[in-house]
């Protein structure tokens, strides 16, 4: 599939706030991720309603799980995100000047960022 294809279906996904929530707490939790019912319970997302949007980040590939026993565990796909990023910024400052030093970026040029 077309990399800018899926780069805006990632970006889709992530453009919902309860999916945005749901990458941030998983980003939080690190490697060891989390289960679904800690997800569930830290969110305050009805279980229906965090399956949903679980199988959407899943489908984009921003989101993996595993199985353990009974237990679903969730990580943030954090290679994915990478890339993510780094395609937005992949041209940066091909047509101008990079932002300088304290900017938003926090670096003298967005690869820095990065």
């Amino acid at each position: 599939m077309d990399t800018t294809i899926v780069t805006a279906k990632r970006l889709e996904a992530l453009g919902n706030p309860t999916r945005l929530s749901i990458y941030r707490a998983l980003v939080r939790a690190g490697d060891n991720g989390l289960a679904v019912g800690g997800l569930q319970e830290r969110l305050g997302i009805p279980a229906s309603t965090l399956s949903h949007h679980l199988r959407t980040l899943v489908g984009v590939d921003l989101v993996t799980q595993e199985r353990q026993g009974t237990t679903l565990i969730c990580r943030a796909n954090c290679a994915v995100m990478t890339d993510l990023v780094g395609f937005l910024f992949r041209e940066c400052c091909t047509e101008g000047a990079c932002l300088p030093v304290g900017s938003v970026y926090r670096g003298s040029a967005c690869e820095e960022a990065v």
